[in-house]
């Protein structure tokens, strides 16, 4: 064992990861964090900053291998240990107690089949937490009212299906947090959160590591989060640290040409990046519109999700649909795309009604509405190669021939900027940005009427996701596209959209042009939204 020379919980020396055919993909990390002290990792998707990541777990992901470095890690009592050098069996050990993660996407990381306080509850058992299973019992009430969930029986008893994205992620944090960890890994936790929810997480991190004087490795791809959250900085490209500082030194004053790049790239909620649309513009219902929800509703139970929800998009516009989780958007758009067909309304494409279910709909009424989704797992086969995923709309939607389809797939896929080397890999050998982009082509292959886009950017870093909302925009702009774009980021209205509806427990409390929304907000809860924003303190 390696004791540490200062108080650091973390210290990462040289750290030096491959790939088996010997080419680097970390190239002599270093850095270390205090207890009670959150560094950020900050950079675009493939710049390294996941491998660097989970190596803090100590673990390396298939196809990779460890080359050189040391990863030193702290427990709370006891001298430290290199996690790279130890066996499997006693790396285990440490995670969870010494060392946990956050993922990014909450979905891969939670049992469907187990309601969550049973998995709460194995962390504590696993690790043998506590004297007693009273003790383990009070721990998770005590965790899920950490990250600002119920913890009482009922709330225990659901199951992950019965919890929204964001409070599947605070499930996901309360897990990591369960055994009060000396070191936090989270990747990008706040990705697919509402602001508002996003703001709670935020403070909950700030608070349990001060608190608790845990160290923090806060993963993200956010400048406007890390300003909020973050102690220090660092700053990886292509697999190197170019970067680092307090976050006040590195947001306002960045000295590395990339740095700058990505701090000049973040939506703000004051600037626009095209001509906004006029205040005076109407937003009323037209025959003509690209697409229609009149009176839509639905409801689980007792509980209605959506009621009497009425939208209209036009082509070649962009209706900004925001709010908070469990406001109900993403059932919307689920609706719209015939993925639920229990509902009461009408759903019209070009002023024909759309039968409520996919199965029902013409090959042709399939091709004109695509659907992103916020995972892309959820539209990638893992045992597709990116190419055949994107490809497969084509086999099953168009009359091109084999050679006209993979020039499309071809063609979409250097729209979405992503690497032509990438085409044959399996999605799990991508980074989550470039799976998202992989999803993204995979929806636009098709050229569709109406693009519905569920969270499209949220796990995007800043830089390619202005790319990605430069190609939404040209998209729409040259083939007449409507797009429903569904978020909880109103940052980036100004950037991508003409008019915003803003949803609050199933009912639009407030709609207008951009412009309006943003520029005076009439009602309580859009003024809650903005005020819970992250900017960028720069």
């Amino acid at each position: 064992m390696t004791r540490l020379a200062t108080r650091d919980a973390l210290v990462v020396d040289d750290l030096r990861i491959g790939t088996l055919a010997g080419d680097e993909v970390l190239k002599g990390v270093s850095y270390d964090i205090a207890p009670g002290e959150v560094l950020a990792l900050v950079g675009e998707s493939g710049s390294g900053k996941t491998t660097a990541g989970l190596a803090a777990l100590g673990h390396v992901r298939r196809g990779l291998r460890h080359v050189a470095g040391t990863v030193l890690a702290r427990p709370r009592d006891g001298e430290a240990v290199d996690l790279l050098a130890l066996a499997e069996a006693d790396r285990r050990r440490f995670r969870g107690t010494t060392v946990s993660y956050v993922p990014q996407d909450p979905a891969l990381s939670l049992n469907p089949a187990l309601c969550i306080g049973v998995q709460i509850r194995e962390v504590l058992d696993i690790h043998g937490y506590g004297d007693s299973d009273a003790e383990r019992a009070e721990r998770v009430a005590e965790v899920l009212g950490e990250v600002g969930l119920p913890g009482d029986d009922d709330y225990q008893r659901r199951y992950p299906h019965q919890l929204s994205g964001g409070q599947q992620q605070r499930v996901g944090i309360a897990m990591a947090f369960a055994c009060r960890p000396r070191v936090v890994v989270l990747d990008e936790p706040t990705t697919g959160l509402d602001v508002m929810t996003q703001t709670l997480v935020l403070q909950t991190v700030a608070q349990l590591t001060t608190q608790h004087d845990v160290a923090a490795l806060y993963i993200t791809h956010d400048l406007a989060v890390v300003s909020t959250v973050a102690d220090r900085v660092a700053v990886m490209y292509e697999g190197e640290i170019v970067e680092r500082g307090t976050a006040d030194e590195v947001l306002r004053t960045p000295s590395h040409p990339y740095t700058r790049r990505l701090v000049a790239a973040v939506p703000h909620l004051g600037t626009a990046s095209t001509e906004p649309s006029s205040p005076d513009e109407p937003d009323e219902p037209d025959e003509d519109a690209a697409l229609s929800v009149s009176r839509l509703s639905v409801s689980y139970g007792d509980k209605a999700v959506l009621q009497g929800v009425d939208l209209r998009v036009q082509p070649g516009e962009c209706l900004m649909l925001l709010g908070e989780s469990g406001s109900g958007k993403t059932t919307l758009s689920r609706c719209v795309a015939g993925l639920n067909e229990h509902y009461d309304g009408t759903v019209s494409l070009a002023g024909t009604p759309l039968p409520v279910s996919t199965r029902k709909r013409t090959s042709e009424q399939l091709r004109a509405v695509q659907y992103v989704f916020q995972s892309p797992f959820s539209s990638l086969n893992p045992r597709r190669t990116i190419a055949q995923s994107v490809e497969v709309p084509l086999e099953t939607l168009t009359d091109l021939d084999r050679t006209a389809r993979r020039e499309r797939v071809a063609e979409t896929l250097e729209r979405v900027r992503l690497s032509a080397t990438l085409a044959d890999r399996l999605p799990d050998q991508l980074s989550g940005g470039e799976r998202q982009r992989a999803a993204i082509a995979r929806a636009l292959v098709t050229t569709p009427d109406v693009l519905l886009c569920d969270e499209v950017t949220s796990a995007l870093d800043v830089s390619v996701q202005a790319s990605i909302i430069e190609l939404l925009c040209s998209l729409r702009e040259e083939l007449g596209t409507a797009m429903l774009f569904v978020t909880h980021n109103i940052a980036l209205a100004r950037h991508v959209a003409d008019h915003i509806a803003v949803l609050r427990d199933g009912l639009i409390v407030e709609s207008g042009t951009v412009e309006e929304v943003l520029g005076d907000p009439q009602h309580p809860y859009t003024r809650d939204l903005l005020a819970h924003t992250p900017r960028m303190t720069t």
